[in-house]
């Protein structure tokens, strides 16, 4: 590289100390950012009994759902009014065309309440989704026109995770209503219920944790603390699927950084050899079945093979949609078409329950089989254009300088985790739900950082690096 090329680098982008002059306090970044407010839910601390017996397809309303709304209508002026007085909108065509596509998705969405069953609450989350979809177009814009410090966007997503994991412990004692669950053959489990999902605050702290260590982008203390954190409430929630999810993230960071160097690789095969000895000693002492049992909730081969009753209702979602393409009405349709005839293993009524338990069967049961093949889309798209850019050596340079790279990665592995629980959790596409919140915030950072990665890319310091 010529000295001509090394100056241009230096004096167009910023190195990673130079960041730290620019880093806002955490109040501060709320406030330049507030996108990251709807991570905290808010929290709502009320149990599932206080539905019982509630038909969840009909409008209805309380003091929670009233501070929830006001909160993300909140955020989504601001993004309006910041739009709006922008002179001119630049979003990448490979972005661009994601977001039209969540657009169109939305579209189907507001079409399907002329036939849904409960025409208010379809009509209700479809406007909800359009704030949440004009949130990550904001923030999206404002990153790609003024690019964020994004180790600071991951390490105060952590932050709010383990505040609200922090709230949820501190409600165990005086209301544990409000956030444990007693399944039958399962023992008690720590979900953080309404205040709080532990199954997605816990693996995301562990997996920005994970990848903060290996890559030392912080203290290495700190890293470990919070990923012990995360791995511990990851436990106590007992939740297979999300286990599996996670585990697999954390397994293909562990390749990926193996990769890296020769020294990686031997520490990382020391690492897992050392694992399958300490399993195999502690499947020794206390037996293989004991810890199957114990992995399966005590379930027998039939709750097993079923989900715990989910395919049931996945096969009425299919049945349905076979006869009735478009879908039964966002959000309302399948909680009152799948009535609480049926009472799996989770032992309530799809009233109570409320949906399909798997984030692409409930698009279907949603809006019909359009929805969900815009829905696919809109998440394959997504990821590959991770995947490209995280892989991109062009502009490896100037990405490890804006350290935009870091968070595609990272954002890419905390995508994958979304949509492999998603697999048995449909939260992540019901607004105003947490879950769906994460979600959107992860691909917001995922897209932000790409159109980050595309602008450096184009500049004419990423061709002398090349």
């Amino acid at each position: 590289m010529t000295q001509a090329s090394q100056w241009l680098e230096e004096e167009q982008f910023e190195t990673p100390a130079s960041h730290d002059s620019k880093r806002l306090s955490f109040l501060k970044f709320l406030v330049r950012y507030p996108i990251f407010l709807l991570a905290f839910g808010p929290p709502i601390f009320r149990s599932f009994e206080t539905n019982a017996g509630m038909d969840t397809s009909q409008a209805h309303f309380d003091l929670w759902n009233v501070i929830q709304v006001v909160l993300l209508f909140a955020v989504a002026l601001r993004a309006i009014l910041r739009l709006g007085f922008e002179e001119s909108i630049r979003i990448p065509k490979q972005i661009r065309s994601i977001l039209r596509l969540s657009l169109y998705l939305g579209l189907l969405f507001l079409i399907s309440v002329v036939y849904s069953p409960g025409r208010a609450v379809s009509a209700e989350f479809s406007v909800l989704n359009f704030l949440t979809l004009i949130c990550v177009v904001e923030f999206v814009v404002d990153c790609y026109r003024s690019s964020p410090d994004w180790l600071q966007c991951l390490y105060h997503l952590r932050l709010i995770s383990f505040l609200l994991y922090l709230l949820v412990v501190l409600i165990v004692p005086f209301r544990p209503d409000l956030v444990l669950a007693v399944i039958p053959g399962a023992g008690i489990r720590l979900l953080g219920n309404m205040v709080a999902p532990v199954t997605v605050i816990c693996p995301v702290m562990a997996i920005i944790s994970a990848y903060s260590f290996l890559y030392r982008l912080e203290s290495r203390v700190r890293s470990v603390f919070f990923f012990l954190v995360g791995m511990a409430g990851s436990i106590l929630t007992q939740m297979r699927g999300m286990e599996i999810a996670l585990m697999l993230c954390l397994a293909i960071l562990g390749v990926a950084w193996a990769k890296r160097s020769r020294r990686s690789a031997q520490l990382f095969m020391a690492g897992l050899l050392g694992s399958i000895l300490l399993f195999s000693g502690i499947a020794g002492v206390i037996g293989v079945e004991r810890i199957w049992n114990t992995f399966n909730r005590g379930q027998n081969a039939s709750g097993i093979a079923s989900a715990s009753g989910r395919t049931e209702m996945w096969k009425f979602a299919f049945r349905y949609c076979l006869t009735h393409p478009q879908g039964m009405g966002y959000i309302a349709g399948f909680r009152s078409l799948f009535t609480d005839s049926f009472n799996p293993v989770l032992g309530a009524g799809v009233k109570r329950l409320g949906t399909t338990h798997n984030a692409f069967i409930d698009i279907l049961a949603d809006a019909g089989w359009l929805a969900l093949a815009i829905y696919v889309i809109i998440m394959f798209k997504t990821f590959a254009l991770g995947w490209r850019f995280a892989k991109k050596r062009a502009t490896e340079r100037l990405a490890a300088l804006s350290e935009s790279g870091h968070a595609v990665r990272c954002g890419l592995l905390l995508f994958l985790f979304c949509m492999l629980d998603g697999m048995e959790n449909s939260a992540f596409c019901v607004p105003l739900q947490s879950y769906y919140n994460y979600q959107n915030i992860i691909m917001a950072i995922l897209l932000g950082a790409c159109g980050t990665m595309i602008a450096a890319s184009r500049s004419p310091q990423a061709r002398l690096v090349e």
